[in-house]
């Protein structure tokens, strides 16, 4: 409390006397009606410490509920049952390598008994010649052979997971969203495919800030276009000429990211295969000579980018650019599980594990970190419109809970696959090739903003549709 010398009215007695301020609600009081402010506040301060007291005490008397207890039998059960599957399998590895040598053994032993029966019906019946000896010689010199290359036998390591993966998943962390309005808002373009700031032509791939502003790679156009939130034409803020190989020029720019540590933007430029970064109107060549198409930086800061002509995903951490490393694909063109056709977008969660595109083989491949192949997500049933299926997929995204949202492109949807899963579900979109706003023809790229709502960029309509969430 500090103390005045000025006579003041007594916020409580309303009495013209010497007052003190109060810091806390900062009224003035008489010294009387002060202590009995002060009394007032330590019996709340009391109180306080009183409810404190009780809370910490069930607070220490809690113990795990039923609910806990019951979660906590089933992962039990599951390290269980993985541990019994375990040594079952470790068991019939040993038992083949034991039958398969004892196998050789006796058919080596036998070899060697029929060779000893001739050699003693020779030896007895003295009726033997050249030939016959050359015979035994041969026979014996094969058998030993033989035993001195016994065929090897070597362990495979199957990089998919042997049991059942198990995780727990908090509710609290659940999005809030799971559903979209059918009838999506247009937030960029939609105004025919010429090159004006309130038209776009065959964007590809997007990016939303935190602001809500949508960043374009505006294909046809060779630009980079910035959609400022619930504004009615664009900015132009890479690529401003027409198409070149100049550092400030572009041609067919198939994504952009933002990184938001030094405020600049990262563009995957396909038609002069180079990745190039915008920073203060100056740029900068990132990646050369690859044949890039989707970009992606992780919460680490390496950067990914996909090659659809080396049918790869590499990474690169920021600032150092040599060769990268190989984190999907790499084998060659096919549809093997260690391989690609034709990468696309990309999408990497927290644990860095990798969502590719994989556009000619109609499905999604997700990479582990660290995995010498990957699994299939969605699609993976060849090229159709089954919910089993997708069509030369485009945009990818994986929410918390690692639900992918896929761009079916041919099929003109958005669909989402949880993991393990057979089927896939049609979340907007589905209703035909059109231009209503139900509708949409040849999606490619895909984002969420922070509140859930789904932007997607509308190929041949030449624009952008934002999807607003269900609450």
């Amino acid at each position: 409390m500090a103390m005045t010398n000025n006579k003041t009215h007594c916020f409580t007695c309303n009495t013209d006397k010497i007052t003190y301020l109060c810091n806390g609600c900062f009224k003035k009081f008489c010294l009387l009606d002060l202590t009995r402010h002060r009394q007032i506040l330590n019996e709340e301060l009391h109180l306080i410490i009183n409810d404190y007291n009780q809370f910490k005490e069930r607070f220490d008397d809690q113990k795990p509920t039923s609910h806990d207890l019951s979660l906590i039998d089933q992962i039990n059960q599951w390290e269980t049952d993985s541990i019994d599957k375990i040594k079952q399998k470790a068991q019939e590895c040993r038992n083949i390598i034991i039958d398969y040598s004892q196998i050789f053994l006796n058919n080596t032993e036998k070899k060697f008994n029929d060779l000893y029966e001739q050699l003693k019906q020779f030896h007895n019946e003295s009726e033997f010649n050249e030939i016959n000896l050359n015979y035994l010689r041969h026979e014996l010199i094969k058998i030993r052979e033989e035993s001195n290359n016994i065929p090897k036998t070597s362990i495979w390591l199957d990089s998919q997971p042997f049991i059942n993966e198990i995780s727990v998943i908090l509710l609290e962390n659940k999005p809030k969203w799971d559903k979209w309005k059918q009838n999506a808002i247009t937030v960029a373009a939609g105004n025919g495919n010429k090159q004006e700031l309130d038209q776009l032509y065959s964007p590809r791939g997007i990016f939303i800030d935190k602001k809500k502003n949508i960043f374009i790679a505006d294909w046809t156009n060779h630009r980079i276009v910035e959609w400022k939130c619930n504004e009615k034409e664009g900015q132009t803020i890479a690529g401003a000429d027409r198409w070149g190989n100049h550092m400030h020029q572009l041609y067919g720019p198939t994504d952009v990211i933002v990184d938001q540590l030094s405020h600049s933007i990262i563009v995957a430029d396909r038609g002069y295969r180079r990745v190039i970064q915008w920073f203060n109107k100056n740029q900068h060549i990132l990646i050369k000579n690859i044949h890039c198409y989707g970009l992606v930086m992780d919460e680490y800061g390496f950067l990914y980018v996909s090659d659809w002509k080396k049918n790869e995903v590499r990474r690169w951490k920021m600032g150092e650019y040599n060769e990268g490393i190989v984190v999907a694909g790499g084998n060659g063109q096919g549809n093997q599980l260690n391989q690609l056709n034709c990468p696309g977008d990309i999408f990497v969660d927290k644990n860095q594990s990798v969502y590719v595109s994989d556009r000619d083989n109609h499905r999604v491949m997700k990479w582990r970190k660290g995995a010498r192949e990957g699994t299939i997500v969605a699609g993976g049933n060849g090229k159709g419109r089954n919910l089993n299926q997708v069509s030369l997929p485009q945009g990818v995204c994986v929410d918390d809970l690692g639900q992918i949202y896929v761009a079916d492109f041919r099929n003109h949807r958005v669909m989402r696959w949880c993991e393990g899963k057979e089927e896939g579900e049609i979340v907007v979109g589905g209703n035909g090739k059109g231009n209503q706003s139900n509708q949409m023809s040849c999606p490619t790229g895909l984002s969420f903003d922070d509140e859930g709502n789904l932007y997607v960029a509308d190929y041949k309509n030449h624009r952008v549709q934002k999807f607003e969430t269900i609450v």
